[in-house]
């Protein structure tokens, strides 16, 4: 009588499981609301702002590629009949925001996008060429790059090439999270310009991220996914969940046949 009650109660617990289990699979989706919120706060194309330790690449281009080598930290000027090309330079962003730029001396750079910085290099660089010249000036971030860590398939530090990256977009870089990621409360770990670290949360369940200011990376985020409850309990077991339900499935065979064993 005993034994039929504990079969029971042990066929109760198992169903209660992957209940449970089926109802979290909804945690797993990412922006369930989407359908239901306005994303127009959203709207606006993102450009990343220059900061210190941002290690820039700064080109002047010309007509006339002699009137842009003073200009460049690395040029190839041709001769005779071969074609000449300005070069890149590489510019480090001191802590108090300047780079040393050829010519013109410090530049101060900190808080400029990069269509704002190529403004400004041109206007600084302008009285030092001859009027007819025209010049062409490209700035690009040599060190744009995000970590992404914790539970996720590929955890790792990924160079951005396009300035531009949203938290969606890291994961997906690094594999997107495991089935123990906590999707409803991603950690984010960014430094401003002034060198102070804070810490934000976000819940990708929610598509209101989309009209957050921290649904673009900005250079050095660090983004943490923190393992769910499920896996924190079953950690010392192993990495799936599948453990549990072999050991009920043991534990009812072992119960059914001790019930058989009693009966005889």
């Amino acid at each position: 009588m005993y034994m039929k009650k504990f079969l029971s109660l042990i066929v109760v617990v198992s169903a209660i499981l992957v209940a449970s289990s089926c109802g979290s699979g909804k945690k797993l989706a990412y922006f369930t609301n989407a359908d239901s919120i306005s994303l127009a706060a959203s709207a606006g194309l993102y450009d990343a702002k220059i900061m210190p330790k941002d290690l820039l690449t700064i080109t002047v281009n010309t007509t006339d590629p002699k009137a842009a080598t003073p200009f460049n930290l690395s040029t190839s000027v041709s001769s005779g009949n071969s074609t000449s090309t300005a070069g890149a330079g590489s510019y480090l962003v001191d802590n108090d925001g300047y780079i040393n730029f050829p010519v013109v001396g410090k530049l101060y750079v900190n808080g400029m996008t990069k269509r704002e910085c190529e403004d400004y290099v041109r206007d600084n660089i302008l009285p030092y060429m001859a009027s007819d010249q025209n010049p062409i000036v490209t700035v690009r971030m040599a060190s744009f790059k995000v970590s992404v860590l914790g539970e996720v398939k590929s955890p790792g530090i990924f160079v951005v090439d396009q300035e531009k990256i949203s938290i969606l977009e890291a994961l997906a870089r690094a594999g997107d999270l495991t089935i123990y990621g906590k999707r409803d409360n991603v950690m984010l770990i960014r430094e401003d310009a002034t060198g102070q670290k804070s810490v934000h949360r976000m819940n990708l369940n929610d598509a209101n991220l989309m009209n957050s200011p921290l649904y673009y990376l900005q250079q050095n985020d660090v983004i943490y996914v923190e393992m769910n409850s499920v896996q924190a309990n079953n950690s010392t077991i192993g990495q799936s969940t599948t453990l549990w339900f072999s050991f009920i499935g043991i534990a009812t065979s072992l119960t059914s046949l001790l019930i058989n064993v009693l009966r005889n």
